[in-house]
């Protein structure tokens, strides 16, 4: 039974992102050489977030909401934008439309991601004599990132190659990537916000 329920958050985890690319003209055109090396600028961008994150901002004390902090996840957050403009504009690909590569790129990172993030609690717990369905929520969730990475590599290609964009588009775009840039920093504020309202509320009850 664990066995049996460690492959299936293994597959909803990782099996999208081989369904897309064998579904897709992705594997006609050969463009696995492209998602390594946008997986490779991925795990540079996270060392440098990493840093950028033990640096800037401190561990707290409770659990008290600091917007200061969370403002920084959100500037942090750009990193990402900056790997992926990165991924699209310097390094070389084989000869494959731009249709192609943003693909390519936005399925190598989020692999990528996937992997760093979910592999190892999917080994260590998902293999537990407890049923939970935690690990089921984080195949969704991978689910949910490779659609909004490839959502923002596609942006992305927008704004940085297509030239002739109609002028009344170019607000939509950027604010699109805007918020695809910030909803990772926007979603975990958002979570927390509850658990620190709740906190507040339980202390001004035990204080009366």
């Amino acid at each position: 039974m664990t066995v049996f329920h460690f492959l299936n958050c293994a597959f909803l985890t990782f099996g999208p992102h081989v369904v897309y690319y064998s579904a897709t003209p992705l594997s006609e055109y050969d463009t696995i050489g492209t998602s390594v090396k946008a997986a490779a600028v991925y795990l540079g961008t996270a060392l440098v977030k990493l840093v950028c994150l033990a640096t800037l901002l401190k561990v707290p004390e409770n659990d008290s909401f600091d917007p200061y902090q969370e403002l920084m996840k959100v500037f942090i957050g750009f990193i990402d934008v900056a790997g992926l403009y990165f991924a699209l504009t310097q390094l070389t690909h084989r000869n494959i439309s731009q249709n192609h590569k943003f693909q390519a790129v936005g399925l190598g990172w989020a692999f990528a991601d996937s992997v760093l993030h979910r592999l190892a609690p999917l080994w260590i717990g998902a293999r537990g004599l407890e049923f939970t369905w935690e690990y089921i929520f984080q195949g969704l969730e991978a689910n949910a990132n490779l659609v909004m990475t490839l959502s923002l590599a596609a942006l992305g290609s927008l704004m940085w190659f297509r030239k002739n964009k109609p002028r009344t588009l170019i607000p939509i775009i950027y604010a699109c990537a805007l918020l695809l840039a910030t909803m990772p920093s926007i979603t975990s504020s958002l979570v927390s916000l509850p658990y620190y309202l709740l906190g507040q509320t339980y202390s001004n009850i035990a204080a009366t």
